[in-house]
């Protein structure tokens, strides 16, 4: 894999409460010159990123989040984060599932959370789900990734970030195996170097989430052998 393809898997991301619109918008730089699929900013910073991203001419897309990091907010609160970060321009929303629900065996109500999302956000602006799979069991991980395809949603993701352990092989590598070859699997939380970044791609990662984009891509060895066939989450567009 060349260090490009590698930087098209990348979702570029900056999520601390604390980011200033300097560093988002050195984050769009970064994106651009690197040429890494997205940014991921918090909801309140998509149309800057959108601004910022326009004035550079790039292409470069804008992922933010939903009911993040707990995914304790109400269905209808989802729905419109979803709504109104659609029309302040961002192209993918990356949410977090109803952990609660979850682990209480309410699949239903699972299933209605990831929907209300799915359709909020349109045909055109794909889901992914945040499954935060440190404080799941593997049969749990099993259940949300099964509810995630049902629900429409067209990735699932390992991780915040912001809760107590990042992406796992094992994690990746269960998900892969539960949604199949043709959804997407981001892999996201703790991906620091090209090392990483290898393990994860490898396990069935089809999207990288990092804050250390930069440093990944540098640190890639195209010369080591290397095939991404799988899950790239695109086949519905």
């Amino acid at each position: 894999m060349r260090r490009a393809e590698l930087a098209a898997t990348i979702d570029h991301t900056l999520l601390r409460a604390t980011a200033t619109a300097a560093q988002i918008e050195q984050l769009c730089r970064e994106a651009h010159e690197g040429g890494f699929f997205s940014v991921c900013v918090q909801p309140s910073r998509v149309v800057l990123a959108r601004r910022a991203l326009a004035s550079l001419g790039a292409r470069t897309k804008v992922c933010t989040v939903i009911g993040f990091p707990l995914g304790a907010n109400t269905p209808a609160i989802k729905a419109a984060e979803a709504a109104r970060a659609v029309a302040d321009g961002a192209d993918e929303l990356d949410m977090v599932i109803a952990l609660g629900a979850l682990r209480d065996g309410d699949e239903a109500a699972v299933l209605a959370d990831i929907q209300g999302v799915v359709g909020a956000a349109g045909g055109q602006h794909l889901t992914k789900v945040i499954l935060e799979t440190a404080l799941l069991t593997p049969e749990e991980i099993d259940v949300a990734c099964r509810l995630s395809v049902a629900g429409g949603a067209r990735f699932v993701k390992t991780s915040t970030g912001f809760g107590p352990g990042g992406a796992t092989v094992a994690a990746v590598q269960r998900m892969r195996a539960a949604v199949g070859p043709n959804l997407g699997v981001k892999a996201s939380g703790g991906i620091a170097d090209a090392a990483a970044a290898r393990a994860m791609l490898a396990a069935g990662a089809s999207r990288l989430g990092a804050s250390a984009s930069v440093a990944i891509v540098a640190g890639w060895d195209e010369d080591v052998p290397f095939d991404r066939v799988v899950g790239t989450g695109q086949e519905q567009t």
